[in-house]
């Protein structure tokens, strides 16, 4: 940066742009002299040319051409800020950057992020998904505003962040239709040695529905461990096995992925937690976010009854 002076560099990307050093003379409102002078000077400190001369035409050097790569995008860039800056305040578009633990199924992400793309602002939704270890340690770095989790921050991790349960919902076990009909009939020991689809993410609902199925004395047969909630429903409609989601999604479940409700298991529950810093945002889409998400629970309700 010692030798990049960056309005020398804006007036090599004007006159670049128009072509001609009186046009571009003309646009930045300074005399032909002066801005060839600064021209000169820019070059001169690049240790490089910057345009040749072609028939009373400048064009760009090669080495011209790479730098006005570079300060095209600066000033499109700074453009656009610009242009968002001259906005009112309520009408910036909202940036959010929203972390989502693997072991969360992604029709259960969709329903927790789609709150927020609902506001009347536009907002500029990044979504990264990940282990929720590595996802709180962006979150501290800032680089992610809220991460959506099937658990809540260590003991240890208490004092960084803020932790806000929206939903819980009992689970349910699907399979495609002809393993369904086998499963429904004297449930839930028609489970025992019947082929499951686990999910290999440490998911807190894994562990006490293997204690579920303990304490129900079912030997259960893991056929495939799998690290992607949606792979897992694409193997359970083959018919490879029978596999677990929450019954909030039951129907979208059902009816994406072609299976059959097989049963819900009301003692085993799936809790989503949104974890933000501890001070807290200001950002309108990460406070929409954090609100419970009742209705949720009140399908998990209505399906029940």
């Amino acid at each position: 940066m010692d030798n990049l002076n960056l309005r020398h560099l804006y007036y090599f990307w004007v006159i670049a742009r128009e072509g001609a050093i009186v046009r571009a003379a003309e646009s930045l409102e300074l005399t032909p002299q002066t801005l060839s002078g600064q021209l000169a000077t820019f070059e001169s400190a690049l240790g490089n040319a910057l345009f040749r001369r072609a028939n009373r035409a400048l064009q760009l050097t090669d080495f011209g051409q790479t730098v006005f790569g570079y300060a095209d995008d600066m000033f499109q860039t700074a453009q656009a800020l610009t242009d968002v800056l001259r906005q009112p305040p309520e009408n910036r578009p909202l940036s959010l950057s929203v972390g989502i633990a693997a072991s969360i199924h992604k029709l259960i992400a969709y329903h927790l992020t789609e709150p927020a793309l609902s506001l009347s602002r536009e907002v500029r939704l990044n979504c990264r998904t990940g282990d929720t270890t590595e996802l709180l340690k962006r979150l501290g770095q800032r680089e992610l505003d809220i991460v959506l989790t099937d658990r809540q921050p260590a003991s240890g991790e208490a004092g960084h962040y803020r932790s806000h349960q929206l939903a819980s919902s009992s689970m349910s076990l699907f399979a495609a239709p002809e393993l369904a009909e086998t499963l429904s009939a004297d449930f839930p020991a028609s489970l025992d040695r019947q082929p499951f689809l686990a999910t290999s993410l440490d998911a807190p609902y894994i562990s006490a529905l293997m204690n579920w199925f303990s304490s129900q004395d079912i030997r259960v047969k893991v056929v495939a461990e799998v690290d992607d909630s949606a792979l897992i429903k694409v193997f359970g409609r083959e018919g490879l096995g029978y596999f677990a989601a929450p019954t909030a999604i039951r129907d979208e479940v059902c009816r994406q992925y072609q299976v059959v409700h097989v049963a819900s298991i009301h003692e085993v529950r799936d809790t989503l937690y949104a974890v933000t810093r501890a001070r807290g945002s200001h950002n309108a889409a990460v406070t929409e976010l954090l609100r419970e998400r009742p209705e949720l629970d009140d399908k998990i309700e209505k399906i029940e009854q």
